[in-house]
């Protein structure tokens, strides 16, 4: 039997509404998935700046002048290095700081590039000193090491989240300790608070420039570390050789495997054996 003129209207009525249902679903979807899309970015985005603020805010979490927040915080590994990768230190500090004492004058430095290598307990790390563009930080680099007052002072912090370093050169290891003297202001810091892999920098109390001491910190991954009060921080060289020997310690993690900690003292100990500079 023929449909009748008004089935085939309602019928074709029918189905374009149905199409009409089909494409407003579709829309929808599409509207929904943008949505989700944009929330998605927008937590990526406040925890990104989260991780940032965090590290910013262990950067200068010290009220002491040469406090561990000073140098920086990818979260850590769950592998350790293996037992002959690094021997644990058996060295201690061999110099005691004379409270009160005087920094070296920059002349030190004679405005010169310096080399030399940090030996480690887990490997050397060569490196360059910039005695022209940061004087200050390194006359008083080279005297301490001429000193011996490095040797036997554990790295007392790695940070692997948000900025990626290895704070060194506190005879305490308690991230307090220093020389008995303090220097400033800050020299050559990045205009663009970037600190790129390799980068030897010196740790400072937060909103203080003139609170430098004997503590540093080695970048084994290209960092962002935002400026202060005080500026940024001091870069006065860089690292030549056994990079590969902070981002192996830096692989094991900080605070303990099982912490989850990203800024801490080194699941793998590692301490400085002797610094040699000429």
């Amino acid at each position: 039997m023929t449909p009748s003129k008004s089935e085939r209207e309602r019928d074709y009525e029918r189905r374009r509404h149905q199409a009409w249902q089909r494409r407003q679903a579709a829309k929808a979807a599409e509207r929904r998935r943008r949505r989700n899309t944009a929330i998605a970015a927008a937590i990526v985005v406040v925890v990104v700046a989260g991780i940032a603020v965090l590290a910013f805010t262990q950067l200068n979490r010290s009220s002491t002048p040469q406090a561990a927040g000073d140098a920086p915080t990818s979260s850590s590994a769950s592998a350790s290095l293996p037992a002959d990768a690094c021997p644990a230190p058996t060295s201690s500090p061999s110099v005691t700081p004379t409270e009160g004492s005087t920094a070296p004058d920059a002349s030190v430095a004679e405005g010169r590039a310096w080399t030399g290598t940090i030996t480690t307990s887990c490997g050397p790390i060569g490196i360059e000193l910039e005695g022209a563009q940061a004087p200050k930080a390194v006359a008083s680099f080279v005297t301490l090491a001429e000193k011996g007052f490095f040797n036997g002072t554990p790295c007392h912090r790695l940070v692997t989240a948000g900025i990626y370093v290895l704070q060194c050169g506190d005879p305490t290891g308690t991230g307090t300790g220093g020389p008995g003297y303090t220097f400033g202001p800050v020299e050559n810091a990045p205009s663009d608070n970037v600190y790129p892999a390799g980068t030897i920098a010196m740790a400072r109390q937060g909103g203080n420039g003139d609170s430098q001491g004997s503590q540093f910190f080695l970048v084994y991954k290209d960092s962002t570390i935002p400026s202060d009060s005080a500026g940024g921080y001091t870069v006065f060289g860089r690292i030549t050789s056994g990079l590969d020997v902070v981002e192996r310690v830096a692989e094991a993690g900080a605070g303990g495997v099982s912490s989850g900690s990203t800024d801490g003292k080194p699941t793998t100990p590692i301490s400085i054996e002797q610094v040699t500079v000429q």
